[in-house]
């Protein structure tokens, strides 16, 4: 995700970007019985749980997180001990990337719940996510008394074996599999894995061509093995390999991309290509096929630094085969991008767009070009057109909203904001919490200061570590001269995680300022400066010739406020510092 943000008298931010979309806890709970002979306070409390409970499920699904977890939070408070709570609010706290608050309500859910196996399932691998090797072994290890007819739970114990180096076990646990349920495929597959891990390569090999003696007719692992002799530099065993492809499948479509390896590996790279344009132009491979070695064609082209408009006639000879398939128009027009040509790109997504209307992909690139021009008034139309069509996809809201800004038009921008929360899908707390943000800067931006710290509030409910929130939020309520203590505590989360961040370090060592606290304040102002050399600040440069007047030095202080004017800065009250030599209080109440 890209924030772009905008210095000066205001420390408004945009997101103009995308966050990867993560995805919330899985509806795999199980509403816990109260026991029938509970007395009646309990039966009333167990009453209230599952009413809160289902309300917290019901949000959720509904993309409300931050209702959903006041309301999850609460039934925790009611029962501190119900695995489908803990599982709820350990995946929210997994999405919010706090991973140790996550994986502590995991581990409970599972004390509570130890038969479940998607909570201990969900367990073992956010342990393997945060490197806990060995109670991950632990994990699986206690599945598999719990649940041996699971097959997969020999290859994750396998794997958690080997990702903690030990591979013997590792193979132990194959085998046992292998000794129940007789010979198999996958199993011969990971062996040959942990073979090579181990350098055994014949006993590896030895695996592939067990399978290939059960099925030797089958090319698919008559390829493999070809490919493994090639990775292994035995080049002529792998074409031993591909040429027994072609005898069993000489149209296999795997095998055109082997070949085009082999050719690669054994530097023959016109032959590689010969291959490639045979394969596409041919009239023998479905056409997904085809897309995927035209893919391919290019990326070849790239490595080997040749003109890509090499590929023009063969969209050509596509085009004619396959004149209904959009999907080459989008192909093409990123091809067409490659070289320059955004005119005839243009013409190809549009072509793309009105066969695909519901998918965003089309608009998505005609957003490139029209963002790469600065072209904001084109922005605006597309996205218009696409929140239209695709209302649900959030990052439309995310660009109107942002060009609306770039041309200072805050409340349409706002507006654009506030209606992609009521409109668009959220699959991901940290998207909407960046959504609220907008509209928190927006409104402190258009004057609407308690609307703006109550979409901070929501904001941070959402996401606690959103930095540019807790900056802008912290920064905000020291200019209003109210808890600051508060606000030290938010601009020390966010000095924390960017300790180079120049506009964070003044906003904290302003809040320092307005404590008091002037010693200390001059040091985090100093370091704004020296880590915003390359972008010097105004508001930065009168701050810090405020806190060199508080600690004693007036002639310095106004050295500084001349740099602040220097640098453009509108300070109601800095023409007033420079003409007297003196320090002059802001009106908090005065915009």
């Amino acid at each position: 995700m890209l924030y772009k943000q905008i210095r000066g008298k205001s420390r408004h931010w945009i997101v103009f970007g995308l966050l990867s979309l993560l995805i919330l806890a899985p509806a795999f709970v199980r509403a816990q019985q109260p026991d029938a002979k509970e007395p009646a306070s309990e039966d009333q409390t167990r009453r209230k749980f599952d009413y809160y409970f289902y309300e917290a499920l019901n949000a959720k699904t509904q993309g409300n997180y931050a209702e959903a977890l006041d309301l999850f939070l609460h039934c925790q408070a009611l029962d501190s001990t119900n695995a489908n709570v803990l599982i709820e609010l350990g995946t929210f706290y997994n999405a919010l990337s706090e991973k140790n608050k996550a994986l502590d309500y995991f581990r409970k859910a599972v004390q509570y719940d130890p038969s479940n196996y998607y909570y201990t399932m969900t367990l073992a691998g956010l342990s393997k996510e945060l490197g806990l090797k060995k109670e991950v072994i632990g994990i699986y290890n206690s599945l598999l008394k719990q649940y041996p007819d699971k097959i997969n739970l020999y290859f994750e114990l396998a794997n958690a074996y080997a990702d903690d180096g030990e591979l013997e076990k590792a193979m132990e646990a194959l085998n046992a599999f292998e000794k129940g349920s007789g010979f198999s495929e996958m199993v011969a597959l990971n062996k040959f894995r942990l073979y090579s891990m181990m350098n055994q390569k014949e006993k590896a090999f030895r695996e592939i061509k067990n399978i290939i003696d059960k099925a030797p007719n089958d090319p698919r692992y008559l390829l493999l093995m070809g490919d493994l002799y090639l990775q292994d530099n035995q080049n002529d065993k792998a074409l031993e390999y591909y040429e027994q492809v072609r005898a069993v499948d000489p149209d296999y479509p795997a095998l055109i991309l082997s070949m085009v390896n082999y050719y690669e590996t054994t530097e023959n790279k016109e032959a590689a290509q010969a291959e490639l344009q045979k394969a596409i132009t041919g009239s023998s491979l479905e056409v997904e096929v085809k897309i995927e070695l035209l893919t391919r064609y290019i990326s070849l082209l790239q490595q080997n630094k040749q003109d890509i408009k090499q590929t023009n006639p063969l969209f050509k000879t596509l085009f004619e085969q396959y004149p209904n398939n959009s999907q080459l128009n989008l192909i093409y027009g990123n091809v067409l991008m490659m070289q320059e040509d955004k005119k005839g790109a243009t013409k190809q997504f549009e072509i793309y767009i009105k066969d695909n209307p519901d998918d965003p992909a089309g608009y998505e690139q005609l957003l490139r070009i029209a963002l790469s021009d600065n072209d904001m008034d084109k922005v605006i139309k597309i996205t218009t057109e696409a929140i239209r069509q695709v209302p649900q996809h959030p990052q439309f809201h995310f660009y109107l909203g942002g060009a609306y800004y770039q041309q200072k038009k805050y409340r349409e921008a706002l507006a654009v904001f506030e209606k992609g929360l009521e409109t668009a899908t959220f699959e991901n707390p940290l998207l909407e919490s960046d959504f609220l943000a907008q509209v928190g800067d927006l409104n402190h931006l258009l004057g609407n200061t308690e609307a703006a710290f109550e979409n901070y509030e929501k904001a941070l409910k959402l996401n606690p570590q959103n930095l540019p929130v807790l900056n802008n939020y912290s920064y905000y309520l020291s200019l209003q001269k109210r808890d600051l203590d508060k606000a030290e505590q938010m601009s020390g989360i966010t000095i924390k995680g960017e300790p180079t961040n120049a506009t964070y370090l003044d906003t904290y060592g302003w809040i320092l300022f307005e404590q008091g606290s002037y010693v200390a304040a001059k040091i985090y102002i100093e370091k704004a400066i020296e880590y915003g050399s390359k972008e010097p600040s105004a508001e930065v440069y009168e701050h810090y010739g405020d806190v060199l007047y508080m600690t004693g030095d007036a002639l310095k202080a106004v050295e500084q406020w001349k740099t602040a004017k220097k640098l453009g800065s509108d300070s109601k009250t800095l023409d007033q510092k420079i003409k007297t030599g003196k320090y002059i209080e802001k009106d908090p109440q005065k915009k």
